[in-house]
């Protein structure tokens, strides 16, 4: 990256920044209990604020590289992971205390997004590690908050196998709408992990990706049972489902477009990048996605930048309104797409 030789890397207290998003949420929903005007604090901090952010930030003109030592973005990762129990703490009692209103929605709607950076964007970078380490069950706390339990089987064995082309559930097309990635994407995924579980030999009852579903009927059953259990179990699935909404609108905008040959490697300019410093920044690094797939076992704090690959239009959180809306996001990125992305 040119100069990038002679840079320091940026400080890592920058990526405290990620951790705003979740301590609004929580002080949102405990002051929703006497007022739930409150309760909407993360959606106005994550689909309005956020994007602004994106915009008036910018982008780093020249990349920083990466850092060496890890201890304080491990450290980070917990933080992050422990704030997100946090956060459905304070909003079953907020929803035990409301019951079923449009403020139960809105607060649902803050706690997902929350939960989209703190539970999956973590869950993502821990389910990396060893398989039963301390951080990988983490992991798996942090999807079943969020009622996604399959993700880390099939992002880790058929995603990064398979990005970019037909075989991976989580690659849009170019033809793709969001609202049909949505669609397709969702069950796809869960029927892949499947596979990938049949494949392993551990059908039936022993394939894990029905033991987390049932495991988490079972949960939401046992919530219904409480006092007001159906203003928890709404609100817990409607949380669930913003924060796997969001997750895959991340997947959407970091493949969309972008194809190669089954036959062939995956290479840097197949993935979507931007160097957006509140998406960086807020979101660990997810931005420099190519890096992350041609080497999956690097942690974010190492992720390199890279040169000439496809980049987007805005930050991942200026990106939600324009992908939202179908013809705005086609009208920019379109023609953003390297005329050899079936390479």
């Amino acid at each position: 990256m040119g100069n990038q030789s002679e840079l320091q890397p940026e400080p890592w207290t920058y990526h405290l920044l990620g951790l705003i998003s979740p301590l609004l949420v929580i002080s949102g929903n405990l002051l929703a209990v006497n007022d739930p005007k409150y309760a909407a604090m993360g959606v106005i901090f994550i689909w309005v604020i956020g994007p602004i952010l994106d915009v008036i930030m910018g982008e780093s003109e020249t990349p920083r590289p990466p850092r060496e030592s890890g201890t304080p973005f491990i450290v980070l990762l917990w933080v992050h992971g422990i704030l997100q129990l946090f956060v459905m703490g304070t909003f079953f009692w907020f929803a035990f205390n409301e019951g079923l209103t449009e403020w139960l929605v809105i607060g649902a709607l803050s706690t997902g997004l929350s939960a989209a950076a703190s539970a999956i964007v973590t869950a993502h970078e821990l389910g990396h590690q060893k398989p039963k380490s301390p951080g990988w069950w983490l992991s798996r706390v942090l999807l079943f908050s969020v009622n996604y339990t399959h993700f880390t089987t099939e992002h880790n064995y058929n995603h990064h196998r398979w990005v970019a082309t037909d075989k991976d559930p989580a690659s849009a097309m170019e033809s793709e709408s969001l609202w049909l990635f949505w669609l397709r994407t969702i069950p796809g995924q869960f029927i892949s992990s499947v596979r990938i579980n049949n494949n392993r030999g551990r059908t039936g009852l022993k394939n894990p990706s029905y033991q987390g579903l049932g495991l988490q009927i079972f949960a939401l059953a046992g919530l219904g049972m409480l006092p007001n259990g159906l203003a928890l179990v709404v609100g817990w699935l409607i949380s669930s489902l913003v924060s796997i909404l969001t997750l895959e609108y991340v997947n959407y905008i970091r493949h969309w477009g972008l194809r190669r040959d089954e036959k062939g490697r995956f290479k840097a300019e197949h993935a979507w990048n931007t160097e957006a410093r509140w998406s960086r920044w807020s979101l660990l690094e997810l931005t420099r996605h190519s890096d992350h797939h041609l080497q999956a076992s690097l942690p974010f704090w190492k992720l390199r930048p890279h040169k000439d690959t496809p980049t987007l239009r805005w930050g991942y959180y200026a990106s939600w309104w324009p992908c939202v809306f179908t013809p705005i996001w086609r009208k920019v990125m379109t023609k953003r797409i390297p005329s050899d992305s079936n390479s």
